[in-house]
């Protein structure tokens, strides 16, 4: 290709790049809190766990209990952003900033599990509106928003993981780290502050037309399945390094920090991978690249060998929930594309209360290779079940 062909194809690509993260910079700004907070509090997790003196199933319930306000805020969001507005993306970002810091500064269960409550409220309503926005901006513009925004939360949650490590071995204390993702919070909220309604695009209608029940199901229960590995690998990647291979406290943030990295890596090149091969096709092959990965890092031996399979685990199921999303808003009428790709969200994000829990109370009983060998056998059963429903379901695209 001459020199100046190439030029013009980066140029462009750029620009298309800048009008992107352009359309999609209010929604965008709610993903990266979430990357920051969450990063932040399970980097932390076996100095906030110990702080609490609680026991692997212990701090499995804890997670479970907190995380029902998550389930709570997402089938209210809607109606919270209806009441309040332009505020609804800060209010949940000023939640989620507010709950991490009163947790990191608990000593006791009762007050850690009323403040994490507080901080996945927060953080249920902004997963369930930003998706829904993006949705929307993809649905208007024409513009494949959906990868892009994802892999940009990867980035920011590896970026939140190797900074939170890198102040735990300086001696940063929980309240300290919380705090500067206050700052962060504040400042993403001002970004994040009024409706996308700047765009010069017109918005499609509301009508939720037919929607298949049962693809949605489908689909939600894919998306459910990713967000549980992708939980359930940052939650624990942690402690499986520093307790179970005796890594130090750089080495343990180093898991969660590579799987964000290699999500992000995933997401972003996600979209040229789905030109040349078929939806259902990449997420039968992603989810049992991801199990295969998660295995790995189940049977480490050694902090490197679960630094591949966490990376592996990553690039794998990095592209699961995107695609599926994007290939249910092309499965149904452009006129019900938003309230099925908000009903299959929340289905999917159940898989937040479901995962920390169930890696919690496996590993109490059997130990935390047991819980990844089950998190990694899950993965590839619903490769094998799933996959020929979807096709038997969906409409051809």
């Amino acid at each position: 290709m001459p020199l100046g062909n190439c030029a013009a194809l980066c140029h462009g690509s750029f620009m298309g790049l800048k009008h992107d993260l352009y359309l999609s910079r209010k929604p965008l700004a709610g993903f990266v809190v979430i990357g920051l907070a969450w990063a932040s509090f399970f980097a932390q997790m076996p100095v906030i766990k110990a702080n609490l003196g609680a026991s692997d199933d212990m701090f499995g319930g804890i997670l479970l209990v907190a995380a029902l306000g998550a389930l709570a805020a997402m089938w209210l969001a809607p109606l919270a952003d209806r009441l309040a507005g332009a505020f609804s993306l800060p209010l949940g970002a000023a939640l989620v900033g507010a709950g991490f810091f009163w947790g990191g500064a608990s000593s006791n269960l009762v007050t850690f599990i009323i403040a994490l409550m507080i901080a996945t409220a927060g953080s249920g309503i902004i997963d369930v509106l930003v998706n829904a926005r993006i949705a929307g901006i993809e649905a208007r513009s024409k513009r494949n928003l959906m990868n892009l925004n994802h892999g940009l939360y990867s980035f920011a949650y590896a970026g939140s993981a190797l900074l939170t490590g890198a102040a735990r071995e300086a001696g940063w204390a929980p309240t300290q780290v919380f705090s500067v993702l206050g700052i962060a919070v504040l400042v993403l909220c001002c970004v994040m502050y009024g409706r996308d309604t700047d765009t010069g695009i017109e918005p499609e209608t509301s009508s939720e037309g037919a929607i298949s029940v049962v693809f949605v199901w489908l689909i939600g229960g894919i998306v459910m399945m990713a967000f549980l590995a992708e939980t359930a690998s940052e939650s624990w990647s942690a402690l499986h390094i520093e307790r179970t291979l005796n890594g130090g406290a750089g080495e343990g943030a180093l898991g969660p920090a590579l799987l964000g990295l290699t999500m992000g890596i995933g997401r972003l090149s996600g979209h040229i991978v789905s030109r040349y091969v078929a939806d259902r096709v990449l997420i039968a092959v992603a989810l049992v690249m991801s199990g295969c990965g998660i295995a790995l890092a189940a049977s480490a031996q050694t902090i490197l060998m679960a630094y591949a399979g966490f990376a592996l685990g990553g690039l794998g199921i990095s592209v699961v929930a995107p695609v599926a999303l994007a290939l249910l808003g092309r499965s149904v009428p452009a006129e019900a594309r938003m309230a099925a790709i908000s009903r299959a969200s929340v289905i999917g994000y159940s898989a937040y209360f479901l995962g920390p829990p169930l890696m919690g109370f496996v590993s109490e009983g059997l130990g935390l290779r047991a819980a990844f060998y089950v998190v990694a056998g899950l993965l590839i059963v619903v490769a094998i079940t799933r996959l020929p429903l979807l096709t038997r379901h969906g409409r051809r695209v």
